[in-house]
């Protein structure tokens, strides 16, 4: 009972800690490319930290579910007790923050004009276009000079192109570009964010049909945390494997793959219950295999 009092306790405050940490990182990002666009918007902050809070919630789950195995593993706890009390956190944390959203989408947020990057001279590129602002970001309809391979510089007093159209200016480029990996675990971060959000504005059912078997088929995952004496190099295999599942929870959603499976299956079986119901195979196999282990582990320890 201590043991599983130390685990509601690690994955509350690891939930909490992970959650605020990765909204706070997604605003800051999705801040610093409002403030790279030109002409500057106004902005709204609370629905940019909502959308940030909407890409941290799965985020935190993949994360506080691994980081929750590894201590049940580390701490011996039982696989079934750890996987139901996993469960019944996961599902308790996600569906608070879930509503907590939802809200405050119904607050009034206020306007933030932010102040443009750069200076006089700023230069701009885009591909081998270089454009530079003379008189800087502040008067973006001021005149510029606009390089273009291979043709000599041109000077726009006013930077209108055919039909008095405004010339649209590239984004400041003022970072460096992401590994592809990370960006690409991003995209799948905030692809699986819209989808709990769509799940939960449906209703608390159609959002536990999706979210209860991924749930299970992360905690099923409590084998891996066993396979070797090193927790560390069970946590980074547990990683790759957490991964994997959400690169596949992409593609089986994509619209070709849910199109495939709709000419398939027909009418047969309701459109939105397949994912959840491969989720729920994967874990039941994941399941068993885990308890054909121990009967085989406990056999061999008698003979």
């Amino acid at each position: 009972m201590k043991n599983i009092a130390r685990l509601a306790l690690f994955f509350s405050c690891s939930f909490i800690i992970i959650f605020v940490l990765s909204t706070l990182t997604r605003y800051l990002h999705i801040r610093i490319e409002a403030a790279r666009l030109l002409p500057l918007q106004s902005e709204t902050a609370l629905p940019q930290l909502i959308a940030a809070a909407r890409w941290a919630v799965p985020f935190t789950l993949y994360f506080t579910v691994l980081f929750a195995l590894s201590f049940s593993a580390r701490n011996r706890i039982a696989a079934p007790v750890s996987i139901f009390f996993l469960v019944v956190l996961a599902g308790g944390f996600t569906i608070a923050v879930s509503t907590g959203m939802e809200r405050g989408g119904f607050l009034p947020a206020a306007r933030d004009m932010g102040k443009p990057l750069g200076g006089p001279g700023l230069i701009l590129s885009q591909q081998d276009t270089v454009m530079v602002l003379v008189k800087g970001p502040a008067e973006t309809l001021g005149p510029r000079v606009v390089s273009i391979p291979g043709r000599p510089l041109i000077y726009q007093e006013e930077p209108v192109g055919p039909n008095n159209t405004v010339l649209a200016l590239p984004p400041i480029p003022f970072r460096n570009d992401v590994p592809w990996f990370l960006r690409n675990a991003a995209i799948d971060f905030s692809l699986a964010g819209e989808r709990f959000r769509n799940l939960f504005e449906q209703g608390i059912v159609p959002f536990l049909v999706y979210f209860l078997p991924l749930v299970l088929l992360l905690t099923s995952l409590f084998f891996i945390f066993r396979v070797s004496s090193w927790p560390l190099a069970n946590l980074f295999l547990g990683f790759l494997v957490f991964r994997g599942i959400l690169a596949a929870e992409t593609f089986v959603n994509s619209p070709e793959i849910q199109g495939m499976f709709g000419f398939f299956l027909g009418t047969r079986i309701p459109l939105p219950l397949v994912v959840p119901l491969l989720f729920a195979a994967a874990a039941v196999l994941v399941n068993l295999y885990s308890f054909l282990v121990f009967l085989a582990r406990k056999r061999g320890d008698e003979d």
